[in-house]
Order: structure tokens, then sequence, then C-alpha cells
């Protein structure tokens, strides 16, 4: 297989404790086309150190004062080449098959524009894995009615169940795409850019999900993403935008059945499903057991 070229960007300020990991889930993998960029802020606590002892393996790498991790993110793309883009922050860490299962589909797979997972992980503060969720599908339509929030954010459309998110960990794009969208990640959000790109993604592109785990998420007590309330503002804020670019309204059968909560009666589960049910498309792999395999893209219903 030609492997196509794979940019990763690594943004990072004062992880030490925590970067050599996410720099080995990435360079161990040995992909053949890798290009690795690190975005140090300028850190004081050995992270210099640390990119040093894998300088050689690095395409490019800086440790200078930024205006924060977006600003990080963007230098980094700016200096990037390669056909599959994504980018991997400092704390969290990349399954060891992720590369080649992603060039693999999406070389097979030319209208997969951007693809995530649909079994995200998640690691404990020391590395250690705690276990994959397994989310139900993908789609613009649930994008759109807020399928994606935050769980126990109050949406138009209630939500029964457990919440659905996009893995930024697990999440790769083409750079067709990337550029489709302006070339960057908007540094106007301190903390949901990146569910800021997804809804500018879901303008062009349907989302595609990959049973195959393809990273994690580390929680840990220092990090960023807790500070929920913001995040929240900032992603409904960008979904405001795009439910307007759309003229989006919610569909109003979906709304009832799901206030009446139809999908928790077996009796009537089967018989309304048409009435709340979303399509996503997700990449299965066939003749697993042959050399002979294939990926193959499923339309399917999910809710």
């Amino acid at each position: 297989m030609n492997w196509p070229k794979i940019s990763i960007v690594t943004p990072s300020f004062n992880q030490a404790e925590f970067l050599e990991a996410t720099i080995q889930s990435i360079l161990s993998q040995n992909y053949p086309n890798l290009e690795y960029v690190i975005v140090d802020g300028g850190s004081t606590d050995g992270s210099v150190e640390i990119i040093k002892r894998y300088d050689q393996k690095l395409s490019w790498w800086c440790s200078e004062p930024d205006d924060g991790q977006y600003h990080a993110i963007n230098k980094g793309f700016e200096r990037s080449t390669g056909e599959i883009m994504a980018w991997l922050n400092s704390d969290d860490m990349y399954c060891p098959w992720a590369f080649k299962t992603v060039a693999s589909i999406l070389s097979e797979i030319p209208e997969t524009e951007w693809l995530t997972t649909l079994r995200p992980g998640n690691w404990d503060y020391h590395g250690y894995c705690t276990g994959f969720d397994l989310v139900p599908g993908y789609s613009r339509e649930a994008f759109l009615d807020g399928r994606y929030l935050p769980e126990g954010v109050k949406t138009i459309v209630p939500v029964l169940g457990t919440s659905i998110s996009i893995q930024q960990e697990c999440t790769f794009w083409r750079r067709s795409l990337w550029e489709k969208v302006g070339g960057h990640v908007s540094t106007q959000f301190k903390l949901a850019a990146d569910f800021d790109l997804w809804s500018r993604f879901y303008a062009h592109a349907e989302l595609y999900g990959t049973l195959s785990p393809l990273g994690g998420f580390r929680v840990q007590e220092n990090q960023r993403s807790r500070e929920l309330n913001q995040y929240v503002a900032e992603a409904e804020k960008s979904l405001a935008n795009m439910r307007e670019t759309f003229k989006w309204r919610p569909k109003p059968s979906r709304a009832l059945s799901l206030s009446l909560r139809f999908p928790s009666i077996p009796r009537l589960r089967v018989l309304t499903r048409g009435m709340y049910n979303y399509r996503g498309k997700r990449v299965v792999r066939k003749k697993s057991d042959s050399p002979n395999g294939f990926w193959q893209v499923e339309e399917y219903q999910f809710f």
C-alpha cells in the first residue's frame, strides 16, 4: 500500500508528566509516512527536555510563548503537508493501530472526508485504560439537534439515554476538507474550538464512524475541559451559527416521540422508530478472516 502522509500536531504547555506517553503513542506506531509536529508554549517543567529526546523523529517543533492551545494548533498545521490531519493534546493517547487503520480506510473509501471512532476510549490519570464507550452513530441531523452537546445540556429535542460526543482524540480528516473550512481552528473560542470545527466540517461532509477504537481521553485533575459551563456556552454559539446556515428546524415527530418516551416502551419502539431515528454511515471490515479483507460503508439507523 502507498501509505498517505499523516500530519499530527501536539500542542503542549507544562504537561511533562504526561507528554512522553503522548509522544510514544504516536511514534511507536511506526507509521511509514508520519509528519509529527509539537508546538510547546514555552514550558518550564521539563517538557522541552522530553521533546529534545525525540528531536530526530519530529518534523518540526518549537518552544516559545503563544496565544494558547488553538493558536498553537494552527501554528503547527501551518508547518504540515500531510493528506490526513489530526491533533492530539499532550495528555491524551492514540491506540497502537490508529494510523494504519485510518490511512487504510481513507485510501480505500475516497468519499470519506472525515472519520472518527464509534468506540472512544478513556485513560485514567496514570494512563491505564478504563474502558471504551459505544457511540450509536453520527449524523448531521443529530448534530443540528444538539445530540453531541455535553451530557445534561437542555436541548430543543429531548435526549434519552447517554450523551453522544465526537471525541477529538479519535477524529481525523482530509486536508481538502480542512481547506474548505478555511484551514484553521477558531481562536475566538477558549475551549470549544473542536466542536466549532466539527460544525464547520458538517457543512461540507457527513462524519463516518468505525468500530475500531482509535484513541482515548485522559481524565486528569488539571484539564481545561472541566470548565464545562464555558465549553457549553461556546459550543451552543457555534451550533446556533450552523443552524442558521442550514435554516434548521427540529423535526416535530422526533421531538414528540422522545417527549413521550416511545423508545423506552417495547411495544412502541419498533413501530415508531422511523419517527426518531437518525441515519448514519459506518465503515466495517469485510472478509476479516481473509487476506482479501476490505473496508465497506454501511448506512444504518441509530438512536
